[in-house]
């Protein structure tokens, strides 16, 4: 039972976005900041964004040359350029809404590491990877954005008997994620926009007047629930949207990551991935994080349970004890786990349901550099 003070001031909404994370924040920025006189809330499951927007790496990357040569074999050339731009320009448009400061951006560069053990076609043939990429890229970049650094393997203390060589990226960076999200929610509520965590959507239901937005009421028990109302509505919840489209491209990949200590006189200074961008690592704070492996047991995670395992945390400490960090004592002071979305189809999936319901999701481990991007679409869908 809503009181008449509920029904006149928290149900009925000009938009209604579904998921917090940056997708979602982020469309509902964009809303307001073309609409300002349009109501707009946010609906979050759970107390913090479920899924990786908290849990991210804050990589401000857009690829590296072994992923793109990967990608070149599933899609055309002009497709793939175009997706790489999209996510340059999603982090343009995420650095010029909050600001470099309030997101602590670093442009410090980013490094690709070929492995003695990568596969002998990519491993004896990078030089000639890089040349192809860079050939690619040279018409909208208008610089070679890839390059090998001789320097960087001493430079940074690796241990070369796994390490072969470096490819460097001068244009990547590094963000803090958690600044990040707090800054992109600070942002929204002073646009006005309403955020309500602990909102778990069960269903929705478009109708010739607006949607009906049924969310489970926990607080007066499992079977009381809220019905939401507005004129349009996103669903910008990623890796979970399948429970809205449970016939789309999409499959949920869970990433672990592990965090080390504080590490005295730390050389390491960057953005850092190997074997197609699987592992991925960067300092922060004098502390390495160091994520991925899910390609060594990619049955148990493709998974949408947080939840850690043995074969990827020891993966993860092995190369840090033995490749990353050689001889340097550190001891790992946070382990968690985020839930990302991957499919067939390397772009996003951004469609329009019926005549009020749009989505973006499957950003295929890419959603800090395509969240904002994907936002802006679906803005132009909502508000056209």
């Amino acid at each position: 039972m809503l009181s008449y003070w509920e029904h006149t001031s928290f149900i009925h909404y000009d938009f209604i976005v579904i998921g917090s994370g940056i997708a979602g924040l982020s469309t509902a920025c964009c809303l307001k900041e073309r609409s300002p006189e349009s109501s707009v809330l946010v609906l979050e499951r759970g107390v913090f964004p479920t899924g990786a927007s908290t849990k991210n790496a804050g990589f401000a990357c857009f690829g590296n040359v072994g992923e793109i040569t990967d990608d070149l074999r599933h899609l055309p050339e002009e497709k793939l350029l175009q997706l790489s731009i999209d996510r340059w320009e999603g982090l343009g448009l995420l650095r010029k809404r909050l600001g470099d400061k309030a997101i602590d951006f670093q442009q410090n560069g980013g490094y690709e590491l070929i492995l003695h053990t990568d596969p002998e076609v990519y491993r004896d043939n990078y030089q000639a990877s890089i040349e192809r990429v860079n050939d690619l890229f040279r018409a909208y970049f208008k610089i070679d954005v890839y390059k090998e650094d001789k320097e960087a393997l001493s430079r940074f203390g690796f241990n070369s008997s796994i390490v072969k060589a470096m490819i460097y990226n001068s244009l990547e960076g590094q963000i803090d994620t958690g600044k990040m999200m707090t800054s992109l929610l600070n942002y929204a509520q002073q646009l006005g926009v309403k955020v309500i965590s602990g909102a778990d959507v069960m269903d929705l239901n478009e109708t010739p007047a607006n949607v009906e937005v049924t969310v489970k009421n926990h607080v007066l028990g499992d079977s009381s629930y809220l019905k939401f109302k507005a004129q349009q509505v996103a669903i910008c919840t990623n890796a979970f949207s399948k429970r809205f489209f449970p016939n789309a491209d999409l499959e949920p990949g869970r990433g672990q990551v592990v965090c080390t200590s504080e590490i005295t006189d730390l050389p390491i200074k960057g953005t850092f991935n190997f074997t197609e961008g699987y592992y991925y690592f960067r300092n922060i704070n004098n502390r390495i994080l160091f994520g991925g492996a899910r390609n060594i047991d990619y049955d148990t995670e493709t998974t949408d349970e947080f939840a850690l395992t043995d074969i990827i945390q020891h993966n993860l400490e092995y190369y840090l004890r033995e490749m990353i960090l050689p001889g340097r004592a550190f001891t790992i002071d946070y382990r968690w786990s985020g839930i990302m979305a991957f499919g067939k189809e390397l772009t996003p999936e951004i469609i329009k349901s019926g005549d009020r319901i749009v989505a973006g999701f499957r950003f295929n481990g890419m959603g800090v550099a395509l969240g904002s991007k994907v936002a802006e679409r679906l803005c132009d869908l909502l508000l056209t």
